[in-house]
C-alpha cells in the first residue's frame, strides 16, 4: 500500500480537532504538565472526571526532566515514597529517608498513567486570561498557541470552559498572577530563598483554593504563599498534586 500524505494530514487534523472540541467543556483544566500537574491529572482522571492538561511546551514533565542541574536524577523523601510505588517508578535508597529515582523514568511513568486515566493533553498552548462570570467563579480559561506569545503576534485567543482549574505552572504561578491582576482576592507573594525542609513541609498547607474554582499546586502554591523553594527534591510536588486532586474530587464527586 502506498502512503498518501493527504490522508496522513487529514488523520492528524481531524483527530486533533475532535479532541480540541471535546476540551472546550471539561470538568478540570490543569495548567502545567510538571510533576504536580501530572499527578493531579491522573488522580482526577481515575475518578471519571474529564481532565484537560494544558502545557506551554512541546512536551510535559516540567523541571523534573532536568533533575538537578541536568543530572537526570531526582530525590524523593520518605513521606512521598508511596507515590513512587503508586506509579511504579523505580528508586534506590540513598540514606535514611532519601530515595533516588531516574527523572526520565519518573516523567515517562507519570505521563503514561495520566494517559491511561483518560487525560487529554493540549501542548504548545498558553493561558493568557481566565473567564469569571457573575457568580465570581472561574468558568474557563483563555488560551492561545505558545508561539503566538513568543512571536508577540496579535492573534485573538479561544476559550476552554471548566468547572475547576489547577495552577500547576511552577515558580511562575501563571494563572494565579492573571487573577491577581484583576482581583484583590488573590495576592502572589513570590517564592523565598532555597530552604528544602521548610518548602517541602509546608507545600500541602499551601495547596488550596485561592479563588473560587482555582486551586494552586506544586511550586505555584509555594510561590503564591511566599514560601521557600526546594530544588530537585520532588516528593512535595507529587503529594501536592495528589492533594489538589482530592480537593476537587471531594467537591465534584463527593469523595
Amino acid at each position: 500500500m502506498e502512503l498518501d500524505e493527504r490522508i496522513i494530514s487529514r488523520a492528524i487534523i481531524e483527530s486533533e480537532l475532535k479532541t480540541l472540541l471535546s476540551c472546550t467543556e471539561t470538568d478540570v483544566a490543569i495548567v502545567g504538565g510538571g510533576p504536580s500537574g501530572l499527578a493531579a491529572a491522573t488522580f482526577l482522571g481515575e475518578t471519571g472526571l474529564s481532565v484537560t492538561l494544558i502545557e506551554k511546551k512541546l512536551s510535559v514533565g516540567g523541571g523534573m526532566w532536568g533533575g538537578g542541574m541536568m543530572f537526570p536524577r531526582i530525590v524523593v523523601q520518605e513521606a512521598a515514597r508511596r507515590i513512587l510505588d503508586r506509579f511504579g517508578i523505580r528508586y534506590r535508597p540513598y540514606t535514611e529517608g532519601y530515595y533516588v529515582a531516574g527523572s526520565v523514568e519518573a516523567v515517562a511513568k507519570l505521563t503514561s498513567a495520566a494517559c491511561e486515566a483518560g487525560v487529554e493533553f493540549l501542548t504548545s498552548m498558553t493561558v493568557e486570561d481566565v473567564m469569571v462570570r457573575s457568580n465570581s467563579r472561574i468558568s474557563g480559561l483563555v488560551v492561545n498557541w505558545s508561539p503566538v506569545a513568543m512571536a508577540d503576534l496579535s492573534v485573538d485567543p479561544l476559550t476552554l470552559g471548566c468547572r475547576y482549574a489547577i495552577d500547576a505552572t511552577g515558580h511562575d504561578a501563571v494563572v494565579a498572577r492573571l487573577v491577581a491582576k484583576k482581583s484583590d482576592q488573590v495576592i502572589v507573594k513570590g517564592e523565598g530563598f532555597m530552604w528544602a525542609e521548610k518548602a517541602e513541609s509546608m507545600i500541602i498547607a499551601h495547596t488550596r483554593e485561592i479563588f473560587p474554582g482555582l486551586i494552586v499546586a506544586g511550586m505555584a502554591a509555594n510561590a503564591v504563599a511566599g514560601e521557600h523553594r526546594m530544588g530537585p527534591v520532588f516528593g512535595g510536588m507529587l503529594l501536592s498534586g495528589e492533594y489538589a486532586a482530592s480537593l476537587i474530587a471531594k467537591e465534584l464527586c463527593g469523595r
